[in-house]
């Protein structure tokens, strides 16, 4: 048994900052595939010279073509164009969408047996998209999004109260966008819900920064968007499935009736291991909660349709 293999196509901010968080994870040797050429070799040898430091053994290589990714055990997809200042996640959806279908073409050639983790937006589409034209089951096509909402609104929830992120809990349902669903109630800190230890100006005032999070940051840059926290999202999601950690995380999964919705990619928290979605965890949502999920897979499912799959 060697070592597992996990390709990050698109080499860019997050794909380069992703293969990086998984080295230093030591969970895998990496692949780095980007169409400009030299850029994912010279990142690829940049970051394998990173390794002794790390104190990780890991094989890093860059390359221009899928040959080398072949017999991948996660392909995690981050090409594509970022968003830039006043641009809509719809803006994306057909330029992204004719990238990804040829990337999921290439990937389902060479590495078959992958469990895919999308990253590209808008990513609940891309992940539809990436399930429609693998022909992979629901479990080895998951979109990341909600381990990253969740991290920005643990985030904030310590910010506000002052305490270790780390006795932070947060859920966010529903799509990557606008429409994202924090759920104050579910959020706790110590395993108090935060609905407890804030007041309601405060609890709606860190939600909308959170569903905002990604906006937020792309206007500070002024050119391309969020890499670091979105590359650790996709590192722990990586790791819970390597070493079959049967983690819960909020996951963009495939829903055939959970939560009451059917043929759409939405958020909502899953059991990650081995097998990839190994379950989805339904959990009970007040008349409020449930009537913004609903918008949110509405949003979805309407950009779904404009892409006529």
């Amino acid at each position: 048994m060697g070592r597992k293999k996990v390709t990050v196509v698109g080499a860019g901010h997050v794909g380069a900052t992703t293969g990086l968080a998984i080295a230093n994870k030591g969970l895998a040797d990496i692949v780095l595939t980007d169409i400009i050429e030299r850029m994912p070799q010279g990142k690829a040898l940049d970051m394998m010279e990173a390794t002794p430091l790390m104190g990780r053994d890991a094989e890093i290589i860059g390359t221009n073509n899928y040959v080398d990714t072949q017999g991948s055990d996660i392909v995690v997809i981050t090409a594509g164009l970022a968003r830039k200042p006043g641009m809509s996640r719809d803006d994306l959806l057909f330029k992204n969408a004719e990238i990804i279908g040829g990337v999921v073409d290439e990937v389902t050639k060479h590495s078959p047996n992958s469990i895919i983790i999308m990253v590209t937006n808008p990513l609940d589409v891309m992940a539809y998209l990436a399930y429609k034209k693998s022909g992979f089951p629901r479990e080895r096509v998951i979109g990341m999004a909600g381990v990253l909402d969740s991290a920005r609104f643990r985030t904030f929830i310590a910010m506000e109260l002052g305490v270790s992120v780390d006795n932070t809990h947060a859920f966010v349902l529903g799509g990557h966008g606008d429409s994202m669903v924090p759920l104050p109630r579910y959020s706790t800190v110590a395993g108090v819900p935060i609905t407890e230890l804030m007041s309601e100006e405060q609890v709606n005032r860190i939600v909308q920064r959170t569903r905002d999070g990604g906006a937020e940051i792309v206007s500070l840059l002024g050119t391309g968007s969020a890499y670091f926290a979105p590359a650790w999202s996709v590192a722990q999601m990586v790791e819970a499935i390597l070493l079959d950690r049967k983690e819960i995380l909020p996951c963009a999964a495939f829903l055939q009736g959970e939560y009451g919705v059917e043929n759409a990619y939405v958020g909502v928290p899953v059991q990650l291991g081995a097998g990839g979605m190994e379950k989805v965890f339904e959990i009970d949502l007040s008349d409020d909660e449930r009537t913004a999920f609903e918008d949110s897979v509405a949003e979805v499912k309407d950009s779904i349709a404009k892409l006529d799959l």
